[in-house]
Order: C-alpha cells, then structure tokens, then sequence
C-alpha cells in the first residue's frame, strides 16, 4: 500500500512558503507517496501543483459540502461539509505530515496528528512538543523517508 503524506498550512501562505510547499509536494510525488491535504489554495495548493505536475496523487479533504471547491491539482476531491473537522481525517489519513507555516487550523492538525502519535515534520511552522523542525523540504522529505521506510500500513 502506498504511504500517505499530510501537507498542512495556511490558506493565506507567504511567497516562500507556497515555493516550500510546491517543492515538498514534487519530492513526496517522485517518493511514490500520495499527497493529503485540505484541498483550497495557500500551501495546501501549492503542494497539490508540485505533486500533481510530478506525475502524483494527491486527495483533498474539503471542508465543503461541494467537490468543485477543490483547487486545480487536486486528483481526489472528498467534500465533507464538516469545516474544520475535516482536519481529523486529514490527521488520522496520513501516515506523517509536514507543516510548512500556519495558522490555527494548521495548529489542530497538528495537535489531533501528535495525540495519535504520528510523526509532524514543520517548516517554520508552531513551535510545539512533538514536531520537530527541519530547515527545508528536503530535510523535510528526508526525514519522511526515515519513517516511512520502516512503518507498517
């Protein structure tokens, strides 16, 4: 089974932090991994063009009740109409997750991902218990590879 990667961020990103993001969503496509992330714009779209122009699968979790709210790059789009719960199956879904930035809702997937113990890799991102920092996407996509190389799913 292929192993999933969470790409969690703000909505409203910075210049460099769509540019991390793009990149970390290319490197987890040529790793063979599917992309999960909460389908809009900001990281979570920058993410999904890296892994979609890679030639990846990347599945959105929408917060809304429509699948056409999904950005373009998204290649599954699941609409929830649950808002911000979606973050928990976002969380529960991915084997490890990257935040690269964020705001509040990037704080709450990270906070339901360490409860269930997954691995929560972040890029300038909250400075909290259980995440650990990594410089860049390639550390980033390194680190992945370390985890995942030896998980069962």
């Amino acid at each position: 089974m292929k192993k999933i990667v969470g790409v969690v961020g703000a909505a409203d990103a910075s210049a460099e932090q769509l540019k991390v993001a793009e990149e970390v969503g290319r490197f987890i496509a040529e790793n063979g991994w599917i992309l999960i992330n909460g389908g809009l714009q900001g990281v979570m779209e920058a993410s999904a063009k890296g892994a979609s122009q890679a030639g990846g699968i990347v599945v959105g979790i929408l917060p809304t009740p429509q699948t056409n709210s999904a950005n373009p790059y998204v290649t599954i789009p699941i609409a929830t109409n649950m808002g911000h719960a979606r973050n928990v199956i976002i969380a529960h879904t991915a084997d490890v997750l990257i935040a690269i930035g964020g705001q509040e809702g990037t704080l709450s997937e990270i906070a339901i991902a360490r409860k269930l113990g997954k691995p929560v890799f972040g890029i300038n991102s909250w400075e909290v218990a259980g995440v650990k920092p990594v410089a860049n996407a390639q550390e980033a996509i390194k680190e992945c590879q370390q985890i995942l190389k030896f998980s069962q799913k």
